[in-house]
C-alpha cells in the first residue's frame, strides 16, 4: 500500500525509515513495547489486509494509508512471544509468531572472534541455520554486512519483498540478524541490501549452505544433515598416518564430463561414487581430487569461478549426497581431495562483488582487488572477517564432509602483487617488495589451523613460481603446505617429450635439471587438467610420430613418472588416451576402451599404481634424496637416462632405465650397486600394454663387471620408446628364457595414424 503524504507528515521519523526500508533497527519500532503496565504491539505487513494480535484476541489498527498495524493494550493479555494473524488480499489466511518479538540470538563471543579473524567455524552463526528458540522452531539469519543502511532476508516465504523482514545490525561487527520463527526448510532467500547511497543490491547468502541449480541463484535452507557416516577407522588412520612415506597417487576429476547419463544429464554424487569408486579402484589411485564442486553459476568455468564457498554443487544433488559420495569413496580405500579456490571470485552482481555497496571482500584498488586477466576480483586479505570467511569455509570441507586435503589453486597469484601486472598496475608492499604480505599472512595461518584442527589433512599448493619452502613448517619460516605442484618438471618433460626423437638428444637436461631441485620441496608430478585444454591438445596428442610412436612415449612418459620422485597426479581421460582435448561440456570419450591400444594404456597405468603402492622404494623416499641415485644421467647421444630407486631400510633395490628413441637397445649395460637377479616389474613395451614386446624375458642377472663406476652391472635390452622397473631380487631364480614377461597376453595389432 502507498504512503499518502498527508500520512507521512504525521509519523515520527523511525516509523517512516521502517516505511522507506532504510532502517538499521527494526526492533527499535517493531515488536512489543512494555511501559509500565502498558503494552504497544508494531507490526509492518506490506502483503496484509487485515491483522489480529492472536494472544489479545484483538484486532490490530491499520494506521491509514500504510502497512503499519499497532495494537495497545494491557500488557498482561501480550506475552513476550506472540502470534500475529492475516489476511493477504487474496484471502489466503497466515499465522505465524512475530519475528520482532524475539530477542538477540548470536552470541558476543562469536561476533568478537569473528571481528577478530579468529572465528574457525563462523558457518554455524552466520548463514540460515535451524533453530528452536523458547520452544518455537524457525530459521536464523546472520550475514555481514558492515556498511549497508538496511539489510532484509528476502524469498519465497515473504514474496522477495524487502520491506517485510528487515534485519537489525550488531553494532561494531557489522553483522545483522533476524530468528524468523515457522520458516521451514527447503525455501529459497537472498538478502535485500540498500547501501548508504539508496541503491538496492539482491545478494546470495555468502554462508548458504545450498542453492538453487544453476542459472537460479538463491540461498536453499538446508535441514540439519541425518546423515550417518561409516568413516571412523578411516579417520583414525589418517590421522596416525605418516603420509610422506606412503604411496599417493591423484586421479584429477572434473565430475561434469568424467560420465554423464545417456540423456547428457549430471550424475547424482551417489551415483558417481560407485561408479567412480569402482573405476578408481580398479585402477589404483590413492586419491581423487575434484575440481571445484563449490557452487558456481558457469558451468565452462569448471568451478574456478566460485560464488557458494560452503555449498557443493546442485548439479549433482544435495549436500547429503556428497556426504554419500565421500563416505563411500573411503569405504572403498580412496582419499577424497577438493581444490579450492580463496585467491579470487567473480564479479558477478548477485555475488560477492561489491557485497554492501562497497568493496567489502575484495580491495576498492583494482590494482590490489582484480585479475584482469580473469575478470575476477582479489579477495582482502588484510581484513579479519574476509580471512575468517575464507578459513571457515577451508574447515567446513574437511569437518563437514570429511574431506581429506583441499588443493589451494593459483597460489602464485595470492603471493605476488605484481602478479600478471605491467609496471605501473600494481601496488608496492610497505617494505617496497611485491611480496602480498597479507596473503602470505593468511596462506600460513590457513594451513596452520587446518592442519591443527584434522591432523593428517593434507594442504596441497597450485605454485608455479620460486617462493621459498611453500612446502616446509611455518615455524622453520615456510608456507606450511604438506606438498606443492611440480610445475618445473611438469613443463620440462612434456616439453621433451613433445619433440620428435630425433632432436630430444638436443634436450637432454629438459630430463635431468628437475632433480637438482626435485627435494627443496614436497612436490607433486602433476599432469592436470591445464594440460589438456586451450590448444594445448591431448596427453596422446602431444606425442609425437606415427599412432604406434604416440601410445610408446605416452606409455613410456606415465613409467618415468611412477618411477620418479614425488607423489603423482594424472587428470582424467589421461589414463587411457583420450584422443581429443578435455572437453567439459560432455562425457569422456570411453567407447575408446573397445580398441586395443586405449585398454593397454589403461592397464599400464593400473600397473604402475600397483608397483607404486607395492614396492617401498617407489613412494618411501619421495622427498629425501637418500631415496635416489643417477645411475647415467649422461647419456644423450642415445638419449638413454637409468636411476636408482631405494627404500628407507637400504634393503630395496629399484633401477629403472628409459630409452626416448624408438631404437631399441640391445645389451644396453647399466651399472647397479648389488650382484643377483635383477626381475624385470615393469616394461613399458610389453605386449599386454600395446606394445612391441621387447625386454628381457623376465629379468637378468648381474655380471662382474664394473660399469658407470659401480662394481656390478647388468646387460638389458631396453625396448623402443620404452621404459624398465628393474627390481633388485637376489632369492629369485632367473626365469626360463621362454617366459617373458608377457607373452601370456594376446597379441595387439600396431594401431594406423588414424587410430591415434
Amino acid at each position: 500500500m502507498a504512503l499518502a503524504s498527508s500520512s507521512a507528515s504525521r509519523l515520527p521519523e523511525p516509523l517512516l525509515r521502517i516505511i522507506e526500508a532504510r532502517h538499521y533497527d527494526p526492533f527499535e519500532v517493531l515488536g512489543r513495547h512494555v511501559t509500565d503496565k502498558h503494552a504497544i504491539v508494531r507490526a509492518f505487513l506490506p502483503l496484509a489486509e487485515s491483522a489480529t494480535l492472536v494472544e489479545a484476541k484483538a484486532p490490530f489498527t491499520r494506521i491509514d494509508g500504510t502497512d503499519f498495524f499497532i495494537w495497545e493494550g494491557d500488557a498482561a493479555l501480550v506475552p513476550a512471544r506472540y502470534r500475529i494473524a492475516w489476511q493477504d488480499a487474496a484471502g489466503n489466511e497466515h499465522c505465524t509468531y512475530d519475528p520482532y518479538c524475539f530477542p538477540l540470538q548470536l552470541e558476543d563471543f562469536d561476533l568478537h572472534l569473528f571481528g577478530e579473524g579468529r572465528h574457525w567455524h563462523a558457518y554455524r552463526f552466520l548463514g540460515s541455520h535451524l533453530r528452536t528458540v523458547e520452544g518455537i522452531t524457525g530459521v536464523q539469519f546472520g550475514v555481514w554486512a558492515p556498511n549497508a543502511e538496511r539489510v532484509s532476508v528476502v524469498g519465497d516465504f515473504n514474496n522477495w519483498d524487502g520491506r517485510a523482514h528487515p534485519m537489525r545490525v550488531r553494532g561494531g561487527a557489522g553483522v545483522w540478524e533476524l530468528f524468523i520463527p515457522g520458516l521451514e526448510t527447503g525455501g529459497f532467500y537472498k538478502y535485500e541490501i540498500r547501501d548508504r547511497a539508496t541503491n538496492i543490491h539482491i545478494k546470495i547468502d555468502p554462508y548458504a549452505q545450498a542453492f538453487q541449480e544453476r542459472p537460479q541463484t538463491a540461498g536453499l535452507i538446508c535441514p540439519a544433515t541425518t546423515f550417518e557416516w561409516t568413516d571412523a577407522k578411516w579417520l583414525q588412520a589418517r590421522a596416525e598416518s605418516n603420509w610422506q612415506h606412503q604411496a599417493f597417487s591423484v586421479y584429477e576429476v572434473h565430475l561434469g564430463s568424467w560420465q554423464r547419463d545417456a540423456d547428457g544429464n549430471f550424475l547424482n554424487y551417489r551415483v558417481l561414487a560407485k561408479q567412480l569408486g569402482d573405476y578408481v579402484t580398479e585402477l589404483g589411485f590413492t586419491h581423487i581430487e575434484l575440481l571445484p564442486i563449490t557452487e558456481h553459476p558457469l558451468d565452462a568455468s569448471w568451478g574456478y569461478q566460485c560464488t557458494g564457498y560452503f555449498a557443493p554443487s546442485a548439479r549433482f544433488g544435495t549436500p547429503d549426497d556428497f556426504r554419500f559420495f565421500v563416505d563411500y569413496l573411503h569405504e572403498q580405500g580412496i582419499g577424497v581431495l577438493l581444490d579450492w579456490v580463496p585467491a579470487h571470485f567473480p564479479k558477478d552482481a548477485y555475488a560477492l562483488a561489491r557485497f554492501d555497496g562497497t568493496a567489502l571482500y575484495e580491495h576498492a584498488d583494482p590494482r590490489m582487488g582484480e585479475h584482469k586477466d580473469w575478470g575476477t576480483l582479489i579477495f582482502n586479505f588484510g581484513r579479519n572477517e574476509v580471512k575468517n570467511f575464507l578459513l571457515s569455509s577451508a574447515l567446513y570441507w574437511l569437518d563437514e564432509f570429511h574431506l581429506d586435503g583441499l588443493r589451494v589453486d593459483a597460489v602464485a597469484s595470492m603471493l605476488y602483487l605484481d602478479y600478471s601486472r605491467n609496471a605501473g598496475e600494481w601496488i608496492p608492499n610497505k617494505y617496497g617488495g611485491n611480496e602480498n604480505l597479507e596473503a602470505v599472512d593468511f596462506i600460513r595461518q590457513l594451513n596452520m589451523v587446518t592442519h591443527e584442527q584434522h591432523p593428517g589433512t593434507l594442504m596441497i599448493a597450485e605454485e608455479s613460481t620460486a617462493w621459498p619452502a611453500v612446502s616446509r613448517p611455518t615455524y622453520l619460516g615456510g608456507l606450511g603446505f604438506s606438498m606443492k605442484w611440480n610445475m618445473g618438471w611438469m613443463h620440462d618433460t612434456l616439453s621433451y617429450m613433445q619433440k620428435d626423437p630425433i632432436y630430444r638428444h638436443f634436450h637432454h637436461d629438459l630430463l635431468t635439471f628437475g632433480l637438482l631441485y626435485a627435494f627443496t620441496e614436497n612436490f607433486v608430478l602433476p599432469f592436470s587438467h591445464d594440460e589438456v585444454v586451450h590448444g594445448k591438445k591431448s596427453m596422446l596428442d602431444k606425442m609425437p610420430g606415427d599412432g604406434w610412436q604416440k601410445f610408446a612415449s605416452l606409455r613410456l612418459l606415465y613409467t618415468v613418472m611412477f618411477s620418479y620422485p614425488g607423489k603423482k597426479l594424472l587428470f582424467q581421460g589421461c589414463e587411457f588416451g583420450q584422443g581429443s582435448e578435455w572437453d567439459f561440456s560432455a562425457a569422456l570419450d570411453w567407447e575408446l576402451l573397445e580398441r586395443p591400444q586405449h585398454l593397454g594404456l589403461k592397464t599400464l597405468v593400473s600397473d604402475l599404481n600397483r608397483l607404486h603402492r607395492d614396492l617401498p622404494a617407489l613412494h618411501e623416499l619421495d622427498f629425501d634424496p637418500s631415496g635416489f641415485e643417477w645411475i647415467d644421467c649422461h647419456d644423450s647421444s642415445q638419449s638413454v637416462l637409468s636411476y636408482i630407486r631405494k627404500n628407507k631400510a637400504g634393503d630395496e633395490i629399484i633401477a629403472c632405465a628409459f630409452n626416448f628413441t624408438p631404437v631399441p637397445r640391445n645389451n644396453y649395460r647399466i651399472g647397479v650397486p648389488e650382484p643377483g637377479f635383477y626381475r624385470e616389474a615393469m616394461n613399458s613395451d610389453a605386449e599386454i600394454y600395446g606394445g612391441s614386446n621387447v625386454g628381457n624375458q623376465g629379468g637378468v642377472n648381474s655380471e662382474p663387471m664394473s660399469w658407470m663406476g659401480r662394481p656390478h652391472s647388468i646387460p638389458i635390452a631396453l625396448p623402443p620408446l620404452g621404459g624398465l622397473i628393474m627390481v633388485y631380487a637376489p632369492n629369485e631364480a632367473p626365469l626360463p628364457a621362454a617366459a617373458e614377461v608377457a607373452l601370456a597376453a594376446p597379441a595387439i595389432d600396431e594401431l594406423s595414424d588414424d587410430d591415434a
